[in-house]
């Protein structure tokens, strides 16, 4: 009787072996590592520590009676008095040395807010250079009166749009002495005259009357091998187009006519293949 039982535990045992290894064996999460506690650490291990008890496992913690915290006695900070913002340090811009001729010459111009020309730096000049600044990207634009800003108004202010010889059309017009270009229909001004860059020593843009033969919204210079934005030929491979490097480098093009973005794009939308192109003057150095 004794030997058939023993035989019965011993299958029993074989089975529930069997089904469980194959159980946990083949579990793809298992293999996969998913939900898998991280291992514990040897600490851990020897001591049965853990943040929180496990189902088999009594909290060590006795409920223990709440502490009692006295808070600090918090300070009272007076907050200082408002300063009073004075006239010298609302927007102010640094004073150039060229203060007084830039006033004068953005006061002539118009457009870029009220001017005093009195030499004195004040938060309307401040303005008004910044904004004449910016619009032709003199760097850096902080309302400086410096060298190339009382340049560049000086030029702009100078150009006399009626030396420029019209038709009945358009007519774009380059000043090469004071290094401006405008747009004129007749003897109406259609676009007014802005900052340009010409030929250099050696390249010089050559004066004379011309016709728009080609136009091309974005053309590739084969010798420069640089793109041409807005690019209006009309005389031996020099054209208006869009600069591709700093406009106030004094350096020059290699003949065409060099312009602010804007500028070239207002310039292209005023044009047509057959716009007269009237160029007069003489760059300094060429």
């Amino acid at each position: 009787m004794n030997q058939p039982r023993r035989i019965a535990r011993v299958l029993a045992l074989a089975v529930v072996t069997l089904v469980g290894a194959g159980a946990c064996t083949f579990d793809p999460q298992e293999r996969a590592g998913a939900d898998r506690p991280a291992p514990a650490s040897k600490a851990e291990r020897g001591s049965g520590a853990s943040d929180t008890a496990g189902p088999d496992q009594k909290s060590t913690k006795r409920n223990p009676k709440p502490t009692k915290t006295t808070p600090a006695p918090t300070k009272t900070v007076k907050k200082p008095a408002p300063t009073k913002t004075t006239s010298s340090d609302r927007g102010s811009c640094p004073q150039g040395e060229k203060q007084r001729e830039v006033e004068a010459y953005l006061a002539k111009l118009g457009g870029f807010g009220r001017m005093k020309v009195d030499g004195k730096q004040s938060i309307e000049d401040c303005s008004a250079i910044k904004k004449f600044q910016k619009r032709y990207d003199i760097r850096p634009a902080e309302g400086r009166a410096g060298p190339l800003t009382l340049d560049v108004a000086r030029r702009l202010a100078s150009t006399n749009t009626a030396k420029c010889k019209t038709g009945t059309g358009t007519t774009f017009c380059i000043d090469l002495t004071l290094q401006t270009v405008w747009a004129m229909q007749g003897s109406k001004v259609i676009m007014k005259p802005t900052v340009t860059r010409t030929g250099m020593k050696d390249f010089a843009t050559p004066p004379g009357t011309y016709k728009i033969n080609f136009r091309n919204i974005k053309e590739w210079s084969d010798p420069y091998e640089v793109w041409m934005p807005y690019w209006q030929h009309f005389t031996q491979g020099m054209g208006f187009h869009e600069a591709t490097t700093y406009l106030h480098n004094p350096v020059g093009s290699h003949g065409c006519i060099n312009m602010l973005p804007a500028d070239a794009k207002t310039l292209w939308s005023l044009g047509k293949v057959g716009t007269r192109v009237h160029a007069f003057g003489h760059r300094a150095g060429t």
